[in-house]
């Protein structure tokens, strides 16, 4: 089986510079689950959400098609780490409390997915998904990089992208939904993280890889100028979005 694999390639800057989740957005999931016995986190990457869940699971399986993203995973007692696609978790009927995926849902085939989360989901439980969508700092920093994704590396996204373009609001989701808070990523970063940042998107590599150039170099200047002092921390925003609920029927 093959799969949408836009981040084996550089697995280990995607661990690195990508961001983390907030304790509050784990803490609404789990109380969406009828139990805390076993969270399926399904296109784990590097286990970034995985190791959230920990928290609040007893265990936690956690799959993803990339060999590359799972040897960038942090190990936990309470985390089993495996190779599988989203369609064959391989995990038994009606095992799960809670189903997540994290940043990944717009790449999985939904109709298969959703079957296979139908499936694993024990009564009761819970699909929870969720990404992010393009980091807030200052009012100009901000337009530069919405010009970095609109305009330099548009024609460089996958054509799945357009979920998260559109904040998930369209996204499939057959399942009874519930109304979710709104949350927000907010650390603080340097200007060489955001750099590294940008670089981890998918746009960002497929650039690279058609023309030999790094797309980053050709609004470095004005980023770093709107940034000032290189080493100075500034105050970095995602807004989530999310979509949740429970099989019908």
């Amino acid at each position: 089986m093959t799969f949408k694999d836009h981040f084996s390639g550089h697995a280990s800057g995607y661990a690195s510079f990508r961001p983390g989740y907030p304790a509050a957005l784990f803490d609404f999931a789990a109380s969406l689950a009828p139990g805390r016995a076993l969270a399926w986190d399904c296109a784990t990457g590097n286990g970034q959400a995985a190791l959230g869940l920990a928290e609040r699971f007893a265990r936690v399986i956690a799959t993803d098609a990339s060999a590359e993203q799972l040897a960038q995973a942090t190990p936990h007692p309470q985390i089993e780490y495996r190779q599988a696609p989203a369609e064959q978790s391989g995990l038994p009927d009606g095992a799960a409390d809670l189903v997540t995926v994290a940043t990944a849902v717009h790449w999985l085939d939904f109709d298969r997915f959703y079957a296979e989360a139908r499936r694993v989901l024990a009564p009761g439980g819970a699909l929870v998904v969720w990404s992010y969508n393009l980091p807030r700092v200052t009012p100009e920093i901000s337009a530069l990089i919405d010009r970095q994704s609109y305009q330099i590396v548009k024609t460089y996204w996958p054509p799945e992208r357009r979920w998260v373009d559109e904040e998930y609001r369209h996204l499939p989701f057959p399942f009874a939904e519930v109304e979710v808070p709104q949350f927000w990523i907010e650390e603080r970063w340097d200007f060489a993280r955001l750099l590294a940042y940008i670089g981890t998107w998918s746009a960002t590599q497929r650039y690279l890889k058609t023309h030999g150039e790094d797309p980053r170099d050709l609004l470095r200047d004005e980023m770093a100028a709107a940034w000032g002092d290189p080493e100075r921390e500034r105050e970095v925003s995602f807004p989530i979005m999310m979509r949740a609920g429970h099989p019908r029927g």
